[in-house]
């Protein structure tokens, strides 16, 4: 869209602070950031918290905390429950027109057994019963007949709006120009005209997107996916990573590029490049992602996110070290899609090695082909003094291969390296012995060597 427009662009986000932030509701905060600061416009947030028994201000502090971390950061925020003088406003101006009257009918909440409900005055809307349309941004010419519609509640009382009213009010007061939102709101537009027309208010720009699928193209469920961005943080997502992400569900840039800064974004986003169809929620995808931007953060970056989410355990184990920290990391980088894996390895015992002395059985030195421990003791021995030989200053992986691959295809490399990495690791599954030595040093990976011939007797 040309930036010289008279018009400023003004977008909204408008959640409702019930439960945790939405990846569905982050991916159209997105899109509506994208199109706004695309033409020098403002994007509005807006907590639409007018059903008090639902909501919460712990739920609004997440959602305003999700945005923050993904840097959608807004221009203005408001609360729809510090608004209600400005409804009451409207309330009474389509009244006064005709164009909405006072219904009293028996309240449905809790009647009393057998009895009939409390008398209550709703304030419905005159439906003038016409076919409306709007031109969708996304989906081109979109019609309803507004006659089933009836004479729609658009208020509980004079001081109790409902979602429609309190939303075709403050897209007006807030002067929003463009409304980018799930397609599962279409269905709400031809009552927001309808009550649009009848305060003789301007219409906004309507873009209705497709929504979030399952991987298996059903609708997402939070007991089968995981849906909130507070999930995604504590599993040590990337916030950058799932920016790029969700950018591209739904929306093609029309080039094979994948990564994008938000910068990027903002200049190559194109509303009309929306797909009409939903997009599949791919977290093998979103893996693919964040495992590209570890690989582009600093090593001091790294370093931080896999101590953030190193457990206590780990940290407050006397051997602890910042220092052996920093020199597990390229092994253990390998093998993760997320920081929160860290937790994972951790779980299964595949940290624990590189701070302390493996506890483990003698027999389990032995390879699968020998039958006699003393061979294991003799390569172990064997190890040792090839290893004594390296100064401490070049005692390296490649170092290290390089002293005792001869020896290993001498003698079978499954028999001399097997007891070698258990002898370093104790366990079955772990980096390979050259990279465990490095990590190591050359003090404690011949302490260990010993350790073991020790236990063999």
């Amino acid at each position: 869209m040309n930036k010289s427009q008279d018009k400023e662009i003004r977008t909204r986000i408008a959640p409702s602070p019930t439960g945790d932030l939405h990846i569905g509701t982050v991916r159209t905060a997105l899109f509506s950031y994208l199109f706004a600061k695309q033409n020098d416009g403002k994007f509005i947030v807006r907590i639409e918290d007018t059903d008090k028994e639902r909501s919460k201000k712990e739920f609004e502090k997440d959602i305003l905390e999700g945005f923050k971390w993904l840097g959608l950061k807004e221009d203005e925020m408001y609360r729809q429950s510090e608004r209600t003088d400005v409804y009451k406003k409207y309330i009474k101006q389509l009244l006064d027109s005709e164009n909405a009257y006072i219904s009293k009918e028996e309240s449905k909440a809790n009647p009393p057994a057998g009895g009939a409900g409390k008398e209550i005055e709703v304030v419905r809307l005159k439906n003038p019963g016409k076919k409306v349309e709007f031109e969708d941004m996304i989906r081109g010419k979109i019609e309803f007949d507004t006659t089933e519609l009836g004479d729609f509640v658009i208020a509980r009382s004079i001081d109790d709006p409902l979602y429609h009213l309190a939303v075709v009010v403050d897209d007006h007061e807030m002067s929003i120009s463009h409304i980018i939102r799930g397609e599962d709101h279409i269905s709400n537009t031809p009552r927001q005209i309808l009550i649009q027309e009848a305060l003789g208010i301007n219409r906004p720009k309507y873009a209705h997107i497709p929504l979030i699928l399952a991987p298996d193209r059903s609708k997402m469920s939070k007991r089968r996916n995981a849906t909130s961005i507070t999930e995604y943080r504590q599993k040590g997502y990337i916030s950058r990573a799932l920016v790029n992400y969700m950018a591209l569900l739904g929306w093609n840039p029309g080039t094979d590029r994948e990564l994008f800064t938000l910068e990027k974004l903002i200049e190559e986003f194109k509303l009309e490049n929306i797909q009409k169809g939903g997009a599949a929620f791919d977290i093998e995808k979103l893996n693919w992602f964040n495992r590209e931007y570890i690989k582009r953060m600093s090593e001091d970056e790294v370093f931080e996110n896999v101590k953030e989410n190193l457990p206590t355990s780990i940290i407050n184990m006397s051997e602890y070290s910042d220092a052996i920290l920093r020199k597990i990391i390229p092994i253990i980088s390998e093998r993760m899609n997320v920081f929160g894996d860290i937790k994972q390895m951790s779980d299964d015992g595949e940290l624990d090695y590189y701070f302390k002395n493996p506890e483990y059985n003698a027999k389990d030195l032995l390879w699968k082909q020998d039958t006699d421990l003393k061979t294991s003791s003799e390569h172990l021995k064997k190890i040792a003094s090839l290893l004594e030989g390296i100064n401490e200053n070049d005692f390296i992986q490649d170092s290290v291969k390089e002293v005792v691959w001869g020896y290993a295809e001498e003698k079978g490399k499954g028999s001399v390296l097997w007891p070698m990495r258990y002898a370093l690791s104790g366990r079955d599954k772990s980096p390979d012995p050259f990279a465990l030595a490095e990590v190591l040093g050359k003090d404690e990976t011949i302490y260990r060597l010993n350790n073991a011939i020790n236990k063999i007797g």
